[in-house]
């Protein structure tokens, strides 16, 4: 969870300075992609205007099209850990913004994931965790799809801590917390289960509570 939240709050810091709105409505004429009006953004998400007009313009400096391809989000990602390899981990959190399943991220669909994991409730960031490892959208987490994200997550970070990581590491801990998890032992997690086996954990709970007031 720490790994979804740290690495996108980061990206909202780099942005340019302030510009006069003669320049900014020219920016807005020639992007491919004009998000919702700040008033409505502002009642959909956790954040108010000034903290909008802050996301937009690290995301338009990102992305002047108004919108974010796989690839380029990858891209972006990358930066965050050049000693790693994030990009199977970014393809992942790509489907996840991606509300809308077309292949691409508006400033909307960023903006609103970010009010969840940034100032949702504990509901509402767990539940958007379970539909990051629901890869296929099923409506559960089998044990296949959890190796595939912690898997991603070792190939992003795990490879160059120290101690060195053994490559049985990811195995043994998806063994244990699927196990945890699957209450009924019926080889998948439902939402339920894994949102009462989240709440049930410090280390996770904690994680959740870290990045609230990053912005």
């Amino acid at each position: 969870m720490g790994a979804v939240v740290g690495t996108l709050t980061l990206q909202t810091r780099s942005r340019r300075p302030s510009r006069d709105k003669l320049d900014d409505d020219l920016e807005l004429s020639i992007v491919c992609h004009r998000p919702e009006g700040l008033e409505q953004l502002e009642a959909q998400t956790n954040f108010n205007k000034k903290e909008l007009q802050v996301l937009y313009r690290g995301f338009k400096n990102e992305c002047p099209s108004g919108v974010v391809n796989e690839e380029t989000f990858k891209q972006i990602y990358s930066q965050f850990f050049p000693h790693g390899d994030a990009s199977t981990y970014a393809h992942y959190l790509f489907n996840a913004f991606d509300s809308s399943h077309n292949g691409s991220i508006k400033f909307e669909d960023f903006v609103t994931a970010l009010s969840i994991l940034l100032r949702g409730t504990t509901t509402e960031k767990l539940e958007w965790t379970f539909n990051l490892y629901d890869i296929n959208r099923d409506g559960y987490i089998n044990k296949e799809e959890m190796m595939d994200i912690v898997k991603a997550i070792y190939d992003m970070m795990g490879r160059f801590t120290y101690p060195a990581l053994k490559t049985d590491t990811p195995k043994q801990h998806v063994d244990a917390f699927f196990q945890k998890m699957d209450k009924n032992r019926d080889g998948v997690v439902t939402l339920d289960e894994f949102i009462v086996s989240c709440t049930e954990d410090e280390n996770i709970m904690r994680s959740l509570q870290l990045f609230e007031n990053v912005i």
